[in-house]
């Protein structure tokens, strides 16, 4: 059936009427706008020690994460940028123990700074969105596009220090952590039998078919997460599976993840190997 699709164009926010002030109370009333996540709004306009405003600050209540944003009409430029990086930094001193991103929202981010925030990224977890308003047949959509993500380098198990990442370095770091894994190895092996686990310094992987296909990370109190890809043509089956056991996936594109206890992992076989089935290669 042919479906007709309009073609819309690009209005600049202050031409519709609106300001600065109006796309940061957009993203604090609905903060999964932005597209990362089930965030929640913990303050807007927060003042900092430098003596600025912090335009947003947002939170994900799964991973215990913090998501600081700055917003601007129009390009971004050196001052947002450095602004951004400024208050991100702030809020990282102010709550150590917690991961931050640093999150830059404009109407347009020109290949100049976008060059500079891609260098930047190596080094700060930086997030850039482009917020437009688009219309067509007299009707306006706000939308947002993500034009850069968190750079994450790519894990060759090696490491520039002298620590050595291995199942007695993790038993010492969180040995929840270890069990948790454990139990989800051994259940791996009963479906794929080239099944291997492996340490580095920020997670454990379960690995299969030659490729790291599952990860577990130590979290707060007796809590892991486990994190894994999977067609999306899975997830509802997989969700019912996970929520028998009391747990409540969060699902983004087709990564799934979860927070639970070793305890309940080890008890978890039967689910844990409906995930394995659908992780096979067809």
């Amino acid at each position: 059936m042919n479906q007709q699709v309009n073609i819309g164009s690009t209005v600049k926010i202050r031409d519709c009427g609106f300001d600065e002030y109006w796309l940061q109370d957009q993203i604090f009333d609905n903060p999964s706008i932005l597209q990362l996540g089930d965030l929640e709004g913990v303050s807007k306009e927060r003042r900092q020690s430098s003596g600025g405003k912090l335009d947003i600050l947002l939170k994900d209540p799964e991973e215990n994460s913090m998501y600081e944003v700055e917003v601007m009409l129009g390009q971004t430029d050196e001052s947002h940028i450095i602004r951004a990086i400024e208050y991100w930094d702030i809020e990282k001193r102010r709550w150590p123990q917690r991961q931050h991103y640093c999150v830059i929202v404009a109407e347009s981010v020109t290949r100049r700074f976008f060059n500079v925030i891609h260098l930047l990224s190596s080094s700060i977890p930086i997030i850039a969105i482009q917020a437009n308003i688009v219309e067509s047949e007299g009707k306006k959509i706000l939308t947002f596009t993500k034009v850069l993500d968190v750079y994450e380098e790519p894990d060759d198990n090696t490491s520039n220090d002298d620590e050595k990442y291995d199942e007695a370095y993790w038993t010492k770091k969180a040995s929840k952590a270890v069990d948790a894994a454990k139990s989800i190895f051994d259940f791996a092996k009963k479906v794929f039998k080239d099944s291997t686990i492996g340490y580095v310094k920020n997670y454990i992987s379960i690995g299969f078919q030659d490729y790291n296909r599952l990860w577990v990370r130590a979290r707060s109190g007796d809590s892991v997460l486990v994190n894994f890809i999977v067609d999306s043509a899975y997830h509802t089956e997989i969700q019912a599976a996970l929520e028998k056991l009391g747990v409540q996936p969060v699902i983004k594109s087709n990564e799934i993840k979860f927070k639970t206890t070793p305890a309940v992992i080890k008890s978890s076989e039967t689910e844990f190997l409906i995930i394995f089935e659908k992780l096979k290669d067809k």
